[in-house]
């Protein structure tokens, strides 16, 4: 089983930070911070947590003056990089709102080295105008983390941060960043404009289809970001989504030999299923077939999850499918005991369904 990721803040990587921090402040009182942030609270904290705690730790003990504590800690942070080394951008975010010039500079610089993209949002809500300007900039950089900085900072809904409303109403502000970007040459910015397009196709889906209909028609690497960028809308079977990469309503396709099993679902147990899609015509052609489980939630309600099994040109006049779905426990999805509905669906369009019911966890072991 994996480590989490909260405990490679561990003694080791403390330490090693703060042997790093009194490279460049040799007055640093390590041992104070150590003691600082191992605290009686420290085993309960969750990952964040432990970030903002460790940012409180620098601030308690590094020269008072957030200027020079910024110079401090732009010479340590070339050492650390990845997700953990974030509490050098939210030393910023925590401390900086009130002098905005230097507070950018080391975001720019700490964003090369892990990420600054939780740490700017504060900055766009407070003057979202003066920070977009910023973020044009960034887009402009020789550096490849920047660049994505800002697409990825400006992100309305960027998971595990907190949105921004504004952008959320009106997208229009970030559309330059993003056409400016969509033929970037790094595959981590591209990735970004498409994860930064479908954030937008779930508030504004229509103004995402008449970008992507001008974008399709670009170079390969924007192409890739127009269909990444409407996952969403793929899966909500959206016919002028569908219609972009060829998927046209299937009149001529059937669903046979559909069978799911067990009907009665043990907790923690599985369901597998198959299915034939067959031709009427000469081919398949092409094809986008996934599945959908109704989860039950809370008080009986049920939410959809779209999986998507296979997508292409099928020559042949029929296919067979097997697939499987475990219900094992997992930290982003929590299971209810119930009755659920499995449907299939081709290029946007539900063809048959089944029910099944989960076990509650009780049931299962009687």
């Amino acid at each position: 089983m994996a480590k989490p990721l909260k405990d490679n803040y561990d003694q080791t990587y403390l330490r090693r930070l703060s042997k790093e921090i009194a490279k460049a402040e040799p007055a640093f009182p390590s041992q104070k911070m150590l003691k600082f942030v191992f605290d009686r609270e420290w085993e309960q904290k969750e990952l964040k947590q432990r970030m903002r705690h460790i940012t409180r730790a620098l601030k308690q003990f590094l020269p008072q003056d957030y200027g020079a504590a910024l110079n401090v800690l732009k010479q340590a942070a070339p050492q650390f990089g990845g997700f953990e080394a974030m509490f050098f951008p939210d030393f910023v975010e925590v401390y900086g709102l009130d002098d905005w010039e230097p507070s950018l500079a080391a975001l720019e610089h700490f964003t090369r080295y892990s990420s600054s993209e939780f740490a700017v949002r504060p900055f766009i809500l407070q003057d979202s105008k003066r920070m977009m300007r910023q973020m044009k900039s960034w887009a402009a950089s020789k550096n490849e983390h920047v660049r994505r900085l800002a697409s990825e900072g400006s992100r309305p809904r960027l998971p595990w941060a907190m949105a921004l409303p504004e952008f959320k109403k009106d997208p229009g502000p970030v559309l330059p960043i993003l056409e400016k970007l969509k033929a970037d040459p790094s595959e981590y910015v591209r990735r970004s404009v498409a994860n930064h397009l479908n954030d937008i196709s779930k508030d504004h889906p229509d103004l995402v289809i008449d970008l992507a209909k001008v974008w399709i028609a670009g170079k390969p690497e924007t192409r890739w970001i127009v269909k990444h960028g409407c996952r969403t809308l793929l899966k909500q079977g959206k016919p002028e989504a569908l219609a972009l990469f060829g998927y046209h309503e299937p009149h001529a396709l059937e669903v046979q030999k559909f069978h799911l099993t067990p009907k009665k679902v043990a907790w923690s147990g599985e369901i597998q299923f198959e299915f034939e899609l067959v031709s009427q015509s000469a081919e398949l052609g092409q094809i986008r077939v996934e599945y959908a489980i109704d989860f039950v939630r809370q008080k009986g309600v049920t939410s959809r999850k779209v999986f998507k099994i296979s997508e292409g040109v099928c020559s042949a006049s029929a296919k067979f499918y097997r697939c499987r779905y475990s219900f094992k426990p997992i930290t982003t999805r929590r299971y209810y005991p119930g009755l659920h509905r499995l449907t299939i669906i081709v290029n946007g369009q539900e063809m048959a369904e089944r029910q099944f019911h989960l076990l509650s966890e009780t049931d299962s072991s009687n």
